[in-house]
């Protein structure tokens, strides 16, 4: 830390130094990131680990459409107006499935199953079913744990009775916001009786674990519109919140130029609604899960992070202790413990594919013995706040994360790096100190708070 950085105080234990916050950093959801994934790694090396598999396996379901476009989303999605792209996706999406099946081992376990997008219930509710019907079938999975990803705005009556038959335990809701200005100015209209009957809908239907996603950093949010969204997150009993800040990178993300870049907040403004938020959360009962999660105390994912469980992949944090997830769908990745692997990202190519009975998976990255060990390190840091760091990589470190141990946001306790309270904001930036990859790559990424 130069002489020079400014230091701000915010609530509580966080320090805004905002020359560790300049550089922006992944999310980390895997390791290698996405940013490094090649064109020489695909279906040949996907196959080979499909048909070595004889584990637990977790599925990930990828549906790119919704009904409407949010100006805000870097999500591969796009709008459900036509019924014929949307059904012919579907039947590509059917024979990925059984494809991927026949590949798979009858000896793996298929125990969950994680529907995302774009928005699931942009297809139809029918739609729905069957492809459920053939994930349980093709894969032979007895009784898997199901969750989907909900935009409240196009969630109809008649998804309550889909939901409750094939026993849907999770779920997570696109909020974002409570503040009707500032829905305006992302383009998500949802008035309040919108989110609160999705939210009676999904209980009266069985879910037991609801998930609400919000986000700070609009254009035109104050701390008060952050709190009022809080407030009400809480008062409908949201069982898991993630609150993310909002990335603007227009240059990256077209729909993103109808987005007022004038009246977003700036870096330390960012940095006191991410720590406002914390606390607030804290202060409710939440246990505070990695550095952009909370979760009530009964719940399964903060149960996790209590008892050193809690893990991180292409959905987040997680409990799910399936060392394998398979990716279905246009743009989903799989993740092996020695492969990632990413699924073609154009729904066209990808329908053409499968009409062909190829896989398509296209790019990735076979992942060393010094890949896994760092990619350990990283996600028990960003998990545990805690981990023990081999001689070789800590001198090579210790250089780097110099400006943080003097910021007291961290500490090596003997052989273990450890991360203090008031650097949990920072833990993506303690973490890229231990990624060789991100020498060329950084402005793909968003900054750390």
């Amino acid at each position: 830390m130069t002489p020079r950085a400014a230091r701000a105080m915010v609530p509580g234990m966080w320090t805004y130094l905002p020359d560790l916050l300049a550089v922006p950093v992944p999310r980390y959801t895997s390791f290698p990131t996405a940013a490094d994934f090649g064109e020489g790694v695909g279906a040949g090396e996907f196959m080979h680990a499909l048909e070595g598999e004889t584990g637990e396996v977790s599925l990930y379901v990828h549906i790119p459409f919704c009904e409407k476009i949010c100006w805000y989303c870097g999500c591969n999605t796009s709008v459900a107006n036509r019924k014929d792209r949307v059904a012919s996706y579907l039947d590509a999406l059917h024979r990925e499935v059984e494809l991927v099946a026949e590949h798979l081992p009858n000896a793996s376990r298929v125990t969950r199953i994680a529907f995302g997008g774009g928005s699931p219930n942009g297809i139809s509710p029918i739609d729905f079913v069957r492809l459920v019907d053939t994930l349980t079938l093709q894969f032979g999975a007895s009784r898997p744990v199901i969750s989907v990803e909900l935009d409240p705005r196009t969630l109809r009556p008649d998804w309550a009775s889909v939901i409750a038959a094939v026993g849907m335990e999770r779920a997570s809701l696109g909020v974002q916001t409570f503040a009707p200005h500032l829905q305006q100015a992302i383009g998500r209209v949802q008035p309040v009786t919108m989110i609160e009957n999705a939210t009676a809908m999904l209980r009266g239907a069985g879910v037991h674990s609801l998930n609400f996603d919000l986000m700070y950093g609009l254009p035109g949010q104050t701390m008060a519109d952050l709190r009022g969204s809080l407030e009400q997150t809480v008062a409908l009993g949201a069982d898991r919140i993630a609150l993310f800040g909002y990335a603007h990178v227009p240059h990256l993300i077209a729909r993103q130029r109808k987005i007022d870049a004038s009246a977003l907040p700036d870096a330390e403004t960012r940095f006191r609604m991410a720590a406002f938020g914390y606390e607030f959360l804290v202060g409710e009962g939440y246990v505070p899960v990695g550095f952009d999660h909370f979760a009530r105390p009964d719940d399964s994912l903060a149960q996790a992070a209590l008892s050193g469980r809690l893990r991180r992949n292409f959905q987040g944090f997680t409990e799910d202790q399936a060392p394998v997830v398979i990716g279905l769908g246009s743009s989903s990745i799989s993740s092996f413990p020695d492969l990632l692997v990413q699924n073609e990202k154009n729904t066209g190519r990808y329908r053409m594919m499968l009409s062909q009975d190829r896989l398509t998976a296209n790019r990735g990255v076979v992942r060393s013995a010094e890949d896994r060990r760092r990619a350990a390190v990283i996600e028990k840091l960003l998990c545990q706040g805690r981990v023990r760091v081999d001689p070789d990589l800590r001198r090579e470190a210790r250089p780097m994360l110099a400006p943080y141990l003097d910021a007291r946001l961290c500490e090596f306790d003997g052989a273990d790096l450890v991360i203090l309270p008031g650097g949990v904001p920072y833990a993506r930036s303690i973490a890229a100190r231990f990624d060789p990859y991100r020498k060329d790559s950084l402005r793909r990424f968003s900054s750390a708070v």
